[in-house]
């Protein structure tokens, strides 16, 4: 009887012992497919995230490049201006720059 008895105990053993690693081995498919899914659901994230940095950095360079043309005519239109203004004044004072420079050629100094 005793030997049955034993016998018994170490066949219970042996189910509980089974029994608790088919649990553990559930636990570690569980936490696996919740890891894939954390993993997957991240990467979605990302991807919407990136998507929509993407399309903001697209409109600020659209803005930009709108904003660079309005500037580049504006540069043209000041530089234009600017040249004209020293033409102008150039032509002014060519008259008293020849006119000062024949003095000083013609001066004789001891």
């Amino acid at each position: 009887m005793d030997s049955n008895r034993r016998q018994s105990g170490i066949q219970q053993l042996l189910a509980a012992e089974q029994e608790a690693q088919r649990i553990v081995n559930e636990a570690r498919n569980a936490k696996m497919a919740r890891l894939k899914q954390a993993k997957e659901e991240a990467d979605k994230e990302i991807a919407a995230y990136r998507a929509q940095m993407e399309a903001e950095f697209q409109k600020k360079v659209t803005q930009s490049s709108g904003d660079s043309g309005a500037n580049v005519k504006r540069l043209e239109l000041e530089t234009e201006e600017k040249i004209q203004h020293l033409q102008s004044q150039a032509a002014n004072i060519s008259q008293d720059v020849g006119q000062m420079l024949l003095k000083h050629v013609t001066t004789v100094k001891n």
